[in-house]
């Protein structure tokens, strides 16, 4: 069966970006998936890229960044496009809508999306519903978020954790979406020292401990990462996905909606991200599980995240302007850069691309460009 997906992306180009969002999962709920891609999204994964973290099996590190299937509506349907892991949610409590329409916005000519969804989510209702009735193959996670009138996150984010803690095998409190008012503010040391307390009390109060990752925001000093770092080790937080998307607009977007207010995602993120996932390796000595997200649309991208300190990585927009293929084309080139460098496992060259500095700290401060061959 042939690639598919490029005579149908003419047609959602011309649709407007949430609409053809919603085409896509429509699509994907009635079993066409299998009819879009190639043969190649069944093959095997080579071996080489296969790891055990937090005891679960992942046969590739690339996954699917929240954001796309946001109600749980396909993730069996992603896992089968070849992806290692899916990330379903931003997940609320309650039902939201989110903010009005029009809140997404493609940025053709820099290959990059403006968001300002808000949080729109079916609750947990629906969410807990969906997952219990799932096949359970694949590793899903469940990204947890708050409802923009609560007035206690803290139990917000509980909530989420007591209810899909079996049903997820790994769950992300996400504190660094820049379209929920004040959310950000949680990222802050005594704030966030106050709310992961009581969050990691809920994660080993309930039956399943599921793994408990943080997401954090690109646009972050160099004194609040280094605080957030010491703050998650000092906690117990089980990993650290970086980063979510950015409100700077600094990085010369050229295409006409690029002042639109929101989060930036795609190819202008990817330099930022990268840089402050060296630096959160760097901060915490190794010792986190990393997830690098943000701008990768090529396995060299994937590998410069892994080389800067990521474990796994994930994305999202690269798939609005090379589809699904992507998926394949990242994990059959990434496996080829593995082997060129000499690596016998993905694992072996996490973090590869810090030098060492005297007494075995990692050194090489983040701040510049990122590339494959980068040294940090």
């Amino acid at each position: 069966m042939p690639d598919l997906y490029p005579l149908i992306r003419p047609v959602l180009r011309r649709l407007p970006p949430e609409a053809a969002h919603d085409l896509t999962l429509r699509a994907l709920e009635a079993g066409w998936g299998r009819l879009i891609i190639g043969r190649e999204a069944h093959d095997p994964d080579p071996p080489i890229l296969a790891q055990r973290l937090w005891d679960r099996d992942f046969a590739n590190p690339v996954g699917l960044a929240a954001g796309y299937d946001k109600d749980a509506r396909v993730p069996a349907a992603m896992l089968e496009l070849g992806f290692g892991f899916v990330e379903i949610g931003t997940v609320t409590p309650q039902l939201q809508l989110g903010n009005p329409k029009p809140r997404v916005f493609r940025l053709q000519q820099d290959a990059a999306i403006i968001n300002r969804m808000g949080f729109n989510s079916g609750g947990l209702d629906a969410i807990v519903d969906r997952l219990s009735r799932r096949p359970r193959f694949g590793v899903i996670g469940v990204n947890l978020g708050k409802n923009r009138d609560s007035v206690d996150a803290a139990a917000d984010y509980a909530e989420g954790i007591r209810r899909t803690a079996a049903l997820a095998d790994y769950l992300v409190v996400n504190i660094s979406s820049p379209n929920t008012p004040g959310l950000r503010d949680l990222q802050r040391r005594a704030s966030l020292e106050l709310l992961l307390g009581k969050l990691c009390r809920a994660r080993d109060e309930s039956d399943t401990r599921a793994p408990l990752l943080i997401k954090i925001a690109p646009d972050l000093t160099g004194a609040e990462l280094a605080d957030i770092a010491s703050v998650v080790l000092d906690a117990g937080i089980d990993g650290l996905i970086v980063s979510n998307t950015t409100v700077d607009r600094s990085v010369g977007l050229v295409s006409r909606s690029a002042q639109e207010l929101g989060g930036l995602s795609g190819r202008p993120l990817f330099s930022r991200s990268t840089q402050l996932l060296a630096e959160m390796y760097r901060l915490t000595e190794g010792r986190l599980p990393l997830i690098g997200v943000g701008g990768i649309a090529s396995a060299a991208d994937a590998y410069a995240k892994i080389r800067a300190g990521a474990r796994l990585v994930q994305l999202y927009t690269g798939l609005v302007f090379a589809g699904p293929r992507l998926v394949t084309d990242v994990k059959k080139g990434l496996a080829r850069l593995l082997r060129a460098d000499g690596f016998a496992s993905l694992v072996a060259a996490v973090g590869s691309g810090h030098t060492e500095a005297p007494g075995g700290r990692l050194a090489g401060p983040a701040g510049r460009v990122i590339a494959a061959d980068t040294r940090f």
